[in-house]
């Protein structure tokens, strides 16, 4: 499988990791160098819109939520740092499937599936050299896991998964959703933010999926028991 994929990396990736080797030879401050890291990967995502057109500007809506999510449950200022570079090159390890796998087909065999789900390890292992990206490519690795231990590539549950995955794994799924049919973004975010319900405590955590809901203004059946405790959630769980 690896030897299979590899043949197929997406010649994108040269020009990302390039940029990349850029970015960790920075030698700055760190009050300034976060701002120079976030500015710098928001190029690097623009060079994934390239490769994925289908998803085009994905990236940069889910660290949009994800960070809109962290700030809600007061993660610090360098775990939100850490966020939303991870939301914006999340998807990187799909650049080193096999070219129709990356196309953005919603039908896909039980094999290409199988090949589909290494995508966050791949991601993972191809950040992984890049020392500013060190916390960002655990919660890569992660964000396709689910709360109830179903989920890839590790199949990890509960809080065994880390909290940025866990908040990256929702504004992913918020911002993929699609619904036919619909026209403008306040019914379609309802309906997403239902389906997220629904799937709270299964797919996603239950207690970041309510914060959603309430910052979006759909509390729907969220309590009180269920925001104090996101209120209380850090990284370092």
């Amino acid at each position: 499988m690896q030897h299979y994929i590899s043949e197929h990396i997406h010649p994108g990736i040269i020009t990302i990791q390039a940029l990349l080797r850029k970015i960790d030879r920075l030698q700055l401050p760190l009050a300034s160098r976060r701002d120079v890291e976030s500015i710098l990967v928001r190029q690097v995502s623009r060079e994934l819109d390239r490769a994925l057109p289908w998803q085009y500007g994905h990236g940069h809506r889910t660290a949009e939520i994800s960070v809109l999510i962290g700030q809600a449950i007061g993660l610090t200022t360098g775990e939100l740092h850490d966020l939303k570079l991870a939301a914006l090159l999340h998807d990187i390890g799909l650049l080193m499937l096999p070219h129709e796998l990356t196309i953005g087909a919603n039908q896909l065999d039980p094999e290409s599936y199988v090949t589909v789900q290494n995508h966050p390890r791949l991601g993972a292992s191809l950040l992984e050299p890049f020392f500013f990206l060190r916390e960002a490519t655990v919660l890569i690795a992660h964000h396709h896991e689910r709360w109830d231990g179903s989920g890839y590539p590790y199949g990890i549950r509960g809080r065994f998964i880390p909290l940025g995955s866990r908040i990256l794994s929702i504004a992913d799924a918020f911002d993929a959703i699609q619904v036919p049919d619909v026209h403008g973004s306040d019914t379609r975010n309802k309906i997403a933010l239902r389906i997220l319900r629904v799937a709270s405590g299964t797919q996603f955590d239950p207690t970041l999926v309510p914060v959603l809901c309430r910052l979006l203004g759909q509390s729907g059946a969220s309590s009180r028991a269920e925001k104090q405790s996101a209120g209380r959630l850090s990284l370092r769980e």
